[in-house]
């Protein structure tokens, strides 16, 4: 199939009968006078391939197109390469790490400005909740409590629903396909970056059971995809040195170097940050790109630390220790037996179990928000404000179930908590008694994993506490998320993880040598092996988190354990997301079935060539009636001696040609010089954030369409080719190794037309393979 997975597949909506019969013959495989319609001499007819042309980004459903990694090497860009001194690709190499330090720094901003913003807003209210508790004004508290939560919440949706839908959700999913290949303008426009960055700090404050981890890293993402946008006519960005990265090549490894930065300024874990982009953003790395992706990183823990030692005197509000999470059990050191490994193993087993469950529930909620979300902006609305009315009524009402417990004399804190955050709220308690429950479930995210995670506090929390709490963020998190507000899913799964833990190392307790501030840790890291399926990335956040590294042996054991045992029921939740979300999604593998297939068995048509001098009429009809990305030229006689397969054209090199009329009125070959002279490399650019050339903003009379245009100059001379007989496995591989958006396939034998067909992404996905042939998997 050779359309641009882009748009509406425009070959399943348009009728081959509707093509004009007048269109004219001309040397070229397109047009037959004698057949109605589209001709297609080189490929037998075989069913369309109707995979889907959409995929749900954030809250919202865009049509999507496979990015370009292939080098075009064309007459235009070889010349460009000649023409280049030392000087410019010196200062090309001095850019991209300017782009790196940018968008390091950038990102460290946003992030220190959202924890900023998040620790002010619900830090005042939940100060004012508890001063009107302390005078016993309790209703008037939870009218507050739910009345702020609800102007949040309200807030953070109508942006999302608004402004922009593509916003919703965690957005790693959609980074994810982005660095796989698949585009979408919505998943890194400017409106998302601002909703993003607004609505995840409306929605953190509003008290959801949601992190802003996930979208600190579609921040970061968005944030390096407008620094290395390569400028823009638009908006009068043209200087020399912004057309350096106008290509999906540099900007893929931009976005990649802009998701590390997001987890290093969520997480305060630079090195982690490196590994997650490595573990689970990236389809494509090389030893460059790590370079200058711990420089971001390094970047992005120098601003973070810049701007905390600033705090520290008092002079950002409310911030306080929770503002950028830093969790430090140095101070508890791990002795172990045989035991606590034990008691750790089953920890994993059991994390894996929940961490499955988790999966699938979050899936089925999705699936049913999806019912709502599609009746339009207002449900989004109503769907968020129900939420957090619920959530609302779960933080303040479940605390009235616990009893109130002493205070311990040999507390390090304050207690009870006068203020916002503390290990121990008064709630109503009388005086020198604290709530336990509400010491978790009346405070921010961050300072509820501190409280868990909190060292030398054995008798802090009893079980029942522990057990309600459990469900209660176990529950919440999975009803919140798929909410129409920016939502990331670490924090969630780590306060369930962790509850999870201190509950297990309360319960055992003399039986075990740890401390229950560790096991809360290693029930944290059980329960996100169990859900995202990442084992060394995790291991490494959460060590920068704790300052911990006496318990790396552990953390890598329940990782190991509980991502094994989780495997056995599904996938990781962003893998699970992104197959739901629609992004046709290029594994790392060959399915086993396409070993049984070869490349020629999946191409579909129509196929559409051109001749390298064609004529301009065909040219826009084929623009015109197909959705094509890529056109194979092939030359016929007397161009060549026999048909042979020139190259491929992309169709917006098509439509630059196209505007500058470089047309004849013969048939004849003009050149590389006639088109060089008119154009440079960087007229044939990827478009930065405007849509390129249209073919409705050409305007061509009838005496242009009859002449001739010469398509040599702009042919990529060397596509990617592979026999048709290749196996459909090695073909599946070859295309995601070499990011390739199309794989021309040629005959085997000679004496055949040059070109079988052409595989893009689509072809290679299950839906279409299975639809073809239906029992294929039974015997694969």
């Amino acid at each position: 199939m050779d359309h641009s997975e882009g748009g509406e597949d425009i070959e399943s909506t348009v009728d081959e009968a509707a093509a004009p019969r007048e269109m004219k013959r001309n040397g070229s495989n397109f047009f037959d006078d004698k057949e109605a319609g589209m001709r297609e001499p080189l490929l037998r007819r075989r069913t369309m391939n109707t995979t889907s042309q959409l995929a749900v980004v954030g809250a919202n459903v865009c049509p999507i197109e496979s990015l370009d990694y292939e080098i075009v090497e064309n007459d235009l860009y070889k010349e460009d390469w000649r023409s280049r001194k030392k000087a410019q690709i010196f200062q090309y190499v001095v850019l991209k790490w300017t782009l790196a330090l940018l968008i390091g720094l950038v990102t460290g901003l946003v992030g220190f400005f959202n924890n900023l913003a998040v620790e002010n807003i619900a830090g005042f209210k939940l100060l004012l909740t508890s001063n009107l508790m302390l005078k016993h004004s309790y209703h008037k508290a939870f009218v507050v409590y739910a009345g702020c939560n609800l102007v949040l919440a309200a807030a953070a949706a109508a942006l999302c629903a608004y402004v922009a839908p593509a916003a919703a959700g965690s957005g790693i999913p959609e980074v994810k396909a982005y660095l796989n290949g698949v585009d979408a303008y919505s998943i890194l426009a400017p409106s998302t970056l601002f909703v993003k960055i607004f609505g995840s700090i409306g929605g953190v404050s509003a008290g959801f059971v949601l992190g802003k981890e996930g979208p600190m890293v579609h921040t970061g993402a968005c944030i390096a995809s407008l620094l290395g946008q390569g400028g823009s006519r638009k908006y009068r960005l043209t200087w020399t040195w912004l057309r350096y990265f106008k290509n999906d090549r540099d900007r893929r490894d931009l976005i990649t170097c802009g998701a590390a930065a997001g987890v290093a300024a969520a997480f305060r874990a630079p090195v982690g940050g490196v590994l997650f982009a490595l573990e689970e953003a990236a389809s494509w790395w090389r030893s460059a790109l790590l370079w200058r992706t711990f420089f971001t990183t390094a970047v992005v823990a120098v601003v973070l630390r810049t701007f905390i030692d600033f705090c520290r005197s008092g002079n950002c509000g409310l911030f306080g220790q929770g503002g950028l999470i830093m969790f430090d059990l140095s101070s508890s050191v791990p002795a172990y037996g045989t035991p606590d490994l034990i008691a750790v193993i089953v920890l994993g087993i059991v994390g894996g179990i929940f961490g499955s469950l988790y999966n699938f529930l979050i899936d089925k909620t999705l699936r049913t928000y999806s019912i709502f979300n599609e009746r339009g902006a207002p449900f989004k609305i109503l769907l968020t404000v129900a939420v957090s009315l619920l959530t609302s009524c779960c933080s303040y009402g479940l605390p009235w179930l616990a009893k109130c417990t002493p205070c311990p004399p040999d507390a390090h804190d304050q207690c009870p908590t006068i203020g916002r955050s503390g290990n121990y709220k008064n709630f109503q308690c009388p005086p020198n008694q604290y709530n336990d429950l509400a010491s978790l479930f009346l405070n921010t995210n961050d300072d509820a994993i501190r409280n868990l995670f909190s060292g030398g506090t054995d008798n802090e929390f009893c079980l029942s506490t522990l057990f309600i709490f459990f469900i209660g963020v176990y529950c919440l998190g999975i009803v919140t998320y798929g909410i129409a507000v920016p939502s990331g899913l670490f924090i969630p799964v780590i306060l369930a993880g962790a509850s999870y833990g201190r509950l297990v190392g309360t319960f055992l307790g003399s039986l075990s040598k740890l401390d229950k501030g560790l096991f809360a840790l290693l029930g944290a890291a059980s329960f996100l092996g169990g859900t995202m399926r990442m084992t060394v990335s995790v291991c490494v956040i959460l060590l920068e988190l704790t300052n911990d590294l006496l318990m790396l042996p552990l953390v890598m054991l329940v990782l190991l354990v509980s991502k094994t045992v989780a495997d056995c029921f599904n996938k990781g939740v962003y893998d699970q997301m992104v197959k739901m979300k629609g992004f046709p999604f290029m594994e790392a593998h060959a399915e086993p079935y396409m070993r049984n297939l070869v490349a020629s068995d999946v191409v579909s048509g129509p196929l559409v060539t051109l001749s390298g001098v064609e004529r301009v009429g065909n040219i826009v009809h084929a623009i015109r009636l197909t959705g094509h990305n890529g056109f194979p030229v092939v030359d016929e006689p007397p161009f060549s001696v026999v048909p042979e397969l020139c190259g491929l054209v992309l169709r917006t090199h098509l439509l630059v040609l196209l505007k500058g009329k470089r047309f004849t009125k013969e048939r004849v070959s003009t050149g590389a010089a006639d088109v060089l002279q008119r154009f440079g490399a960087y007229d044939f650019a990827k478009a930065g954030s405007g849509k390129g050339v249209k073919l409705e903003e050409i305007d061509i009379n009838e005496e242009e369409m009859e002449m001739y245009v010469d398509l040599h100059p702009i042919t990529n001379r060397s596509p990617y080719t592979v026999a048709e007989t290749m196996s459909l496995a090695k073909a599946a591989i070859l295309f995601r190794e070499l990011g390739l958006r199309h794989l021309c396939v040629v005959p085997k034998t000679p004496g055949r037309p040059p070109i079988v067909g052409i595989l893009t992404r689509h072809d290679f996905m299950s839906e279409h393979i299975l639809g073809l042939f239906p029992r294929i998997k039974h015997h694969g």
